[in-house]
């Protein structure tokens, strides 16, 4: 086995983890937005129910203020998850670039590998046809 073949794969092996962690990222940004658009849901919930009821009217300040709270701190996390992913995608690429740049290293090298194989054989029956001409001529000679 080449040594190129044994980079090929440990580049494909790395390349495989920069998907799975980019998914997992994408994952996470997913269910960070569904918990956002939860909680948007269960505060128009909590505003229709304190309009129906003054006495529920009371505590929707306080839920309020926690839920305001919760969704910054749930828009801070989505923002950073979008930035990982940017950066993950990035790595991804240039991870999937580096693998390319190897296989096309080893498609090449496996390429001159059977021109070479290709001009040894050329050679081999070049020689054959050589020395059947050779033996041809000197029948012909010796017949004459």
């Amino acid at each position: 086995m080449s040594s190129l073949k044994t980079v090929i794969r440990l580049h494909k092996w790395q390349l495989d983890e920069k998907r799975r962690a980019l998914a997992e990222l994408q994952n996470l940004h997913d269910r960070l937005v569904a918990e956002m658009h939860r909680l948007q849901q269960e505060m128009l919930y909590e505003q229709q129910v304190a309009r129906a009821d003054p006495m529920a009217a009371f505590g929707y300040a306080a839920f309020a203020k926690a839920a305001l709270e919760r969704g910054r701190r749930l828009q801070d996390s989505i923002a950073q998850v979008e930035q990982q992913i940017a950066v993950a995608t990035e790595e991804m690429a240039e991870a999937f670039q580096e693998l390319k740049r190897f296989e096309l290293a080893e498609e090449e090298r496996l390429k001159r590998e059977r021109e070479k194989i290709r001009r040894k054989e050329e050679a081999m029956l070049d020689e054959t046809a050589l020395v059947g001409f050779r033996r041809r001529q000197e029948q012909e000679n010796a017949g004459t």
